[in-house]
């Protein structure tokens, strides 16, 4: 008998995987964290096969997602990025990656690690949904709105609520896999052993 999974992964083999093996498993990890910011913000306007296509594109062109590394780009590595076919080019997202960078160091100075700082939003738990078709599923949320304002005040850019949400999905922050797809126990039960 064949695995019921949520209908947004259909059959492509690089959709099944990350539906089967990250959407919605709890990540503390900065790096991880610093590349689903990178990632989610680059996918604006474009679909996330698109994005996941290039993503080992994206950790060579910007040095594993090494945060203090990508916030020392100057203009000679932003050309460089520009003109790499191997991620989006387009000149404000890749400028935000930069900008993001620095931003989520001065995060990890004030808050310890920007993994506390993001998972304080939800008290260090994942919030777990019970939606029964992939229709019921959220774009946006109060609480995504919440992070993306504050997100913003602290210099983020390409963070708006949509995206926020999608990181919020992407990295465990709230497990949004319809109850009778077979990850929304196993997401459950990971969430269970991180708090």
């Amino acid at each position: 008998m064949q695995q019921r999974r949520c209908a947004w992964c259909g059959e492509n083999p690089i959709y099944v995987a990350y539906h089967d093996m990250e959407w919605g498993v709890p990540v503390r990890d900065d790096r991880t964290l610093f590349e689903f910011l990178v990632l989610e913000g680059a996918q604006a306007g474009l679909s996330w096969s698109t994005i996941l296509n290039k993503r080992q594109s994206y950790r060579k062109a910007f040095d594993g997602f090494d945060a203090t590394k990508v916030a020392r780009y100057d203009e000679r590595k932003l050309a460089e990025l520009l003109a790499d076919p191997g991620i989006v080019r387009n000149r404000l997202k890749v400028r935000s990656a930069v900008s993001n960078a620095q931003a989520f160091l001065r995060v990890q100075e004030a808050c310890g690690s920007f993994s506390d700082y993001i998972w304080s939003f939800v008290d260090g738990r994942p919030i777990q949904n019970q939606w029964g078709s992939v229709a019921e599923v959220p774009a946006v949320t109060p609480l995504a709105e919440t992070i993306s304002k504050d997100l913003k005040k602290r210099g983020f850019s390409f963070v708006g609520p949509t995206i926020v949400y999608a990181q919020m999905q992407a990295t465990g922050m709230v497990n949004d896999h319809v109850v009778d797809c077979f990850r929304h126990a196993e997401v459950t039960a990971l969430a269970a052993g991180t708090s």
